[in-house]
């Protein structure tokens, strides 16, 4: 037993900066003995640590639940499937841009907690999560379909293309697809979830894939065809968007088949 695990009344009692650090920064637990010492310390300033320290578990905890929940599906199939792919897209709603879709394979060892529907997380926790499926996932595909797809066969029927796409970039054929709420034309058997990206963690990080991936597209587009925001509004119809169409005009990135887009190309004609 090291002397920071001895309990509090065997040693001197450590400062409130010492006492942090225990509780925070080893990579260690700080051990049973100690932490019931430390519930006996009498100075406030530790009994707040002590407080904050047995949050912090708490919220563990929760996540470790939840992400345990959002695998409940992966482990009943993994009894008969051996590879599963979760399936999800991001950008039907915008006036610009493509859609997007990611398959991911997760391992069933996978443990990153965070990873959870993309649209709850922030850009900052999206791209650090993006890193660790990369390195974590068994395989990971990509299918992209251009605003000019779109506008030929409609944003539905062009998610499903962008869908199959990326289920066929696998290196890994699956044998089940967990998708988010659609049917993707492929031969292979799939289980339709609704609002799944917050019910599969496969699904879940699919989303966050496509979702970083299409959003480092817009921020590359906005560089080509600047005056709309697309670094800030990823594509969507913001203020500062409908301004740009209106002063600037559509652009080749932009959905023609949507409205508004549609509308001002009618008003340039008429010009």
């Amino acid at each position: 037993m090291t002397r920071q695990d001895r309990p509090l009344t065997e040693t001197k009692q450590p400062s409130l900066l010492a006492l942090k650090d225990i509780l925070f920064t080893n990579s260690l637990p700080p051990s049973a003995e100690f932490l019931a010492a430390l519930a006996k310390d009498t100075r406030s300033g530790a009994q707040k640590l002590r407080q904050r320290y047995e949050k912090g578990l708490l919220q563990e905890a929760k996540r470790s639940a939840a992400f345990e929940a959002r695998f409940a599906l992966e482990r009943e199939y993994w009894t008969t499937h051996k590879y599963i792919a979760g399936v999800d897209e991001v950008g039907r709603g915008p006036l610009a841009g493509p859609v997007v879709s990611a398959a991911v394979i997760l391992p069933k060892d996978f443990s990153v907690l965070d990873v959870n529907d993309s649209k709850q997380l922030t850009k900052h926790k999206r791209d650090e999560l993006f890193l660790k499926i990369i390195e974590q996932a068994v395989a990971v595909g990509i299918g992209i379909e251009s605003a000019q797809v779109i506008d030929q066969v409609n944003i539905y029927e062009a998610t499903r293309l962008a869908m199959a796409a990326a289920v066929s970039q696998l290196d890994i054929q699956p044998t089940l697809l967990l998708v988010d709420a659609m049917q993707v034309p492929v031969e292979i058997e799939q289980v339709r979830l609704v609002k799944g990206d917050a019910k599969s963690n496969s699904i879940a990080a699919a989303s966050i894939v496509a979702k970083v991936l299409r959003d480092r597209l817009m921020d590359s587009y906005d560089a080509v065809f600047p005056g709309y925001g697309f670094s800030s509004n990823a594509g969507y119809g913001t203020n500062e968007h409908l301004l740009g169409l209106e002063r600037l005009g559509a652009c080749f990135i932009h959905r023609r088949s949507f409205a508004p887009v549609s509308q001002y190309l009618v008003a340039q004609d008429k010009n």
